[in-house]
């Protein structure tokens, strides 16, 4: 019963910020979508339709990594600003390996921070998720063979 007290409310920032970081994650990945999608119509039309197609997923896939970097860094000043680790540095390489369930890294939260650690592993999995199914559903929107088959 001891360990359940040293919890205390501190886990409780973790709620908020969950819900934030998802609902900007999906604007996020709508931007990244609109862009894409505005973009790629000149698979189409293009010999080199699977160069461009390559291209594409590779701009796509840099764009959502930029995304969760910053989602991460969300989690590090936070750990930071609450003085759960005492440095940006090592708030970024916890955050990091938290959210990729990494788990590696040797830095550790105290014990009345780490159900946080574990909710921010918790959204890392919902985020890692949303971003699995947006680039294959950008992978089926944009590529080449599967789009002239459809339009012949």
């Amino acid at each position: 019963m001891d360990n359940a007290l040293v919890w205390n409310g501190n886990w409780a920032w973790s709620l908020p910020l969950i819900v934030v970081i998802v609902i900007y994650h999906v604007i996020g990945l709508a931007f990244i979508n609109q862009q894409i999608l505005q973009r790629s119509a000149a698979l189409t039309d293009k010999r080199n339709s699977m160069f461009l197609f390559a291209f594409v997923m590779g701009i796509a896939t840099l764009l959502v990594i930029l995304l969760h970097a910053i989602e991460a860094g969300v989690w590090a000043f936070l750990y930071w600003l609450l003085g759960a680790l005492p440095d940006g540095k090592s708030a970024v390489l916890y955050s990091l390996s938290a959210m990729t369930t990494y788990g590696h890294e040797n830095y550790y939260l105290a014990d009345h921070w780490r159900l946080m650690g574990a909710l921010e592993a918790l959204n890392g999995v919902i985020l890692v998720g949303l971003t699995t199914a947006f680039l294959y559903s950008i992978i089926r929107d944009v590529w080449p063979t599967g789009r002239t088959a459809a339009h012949a």
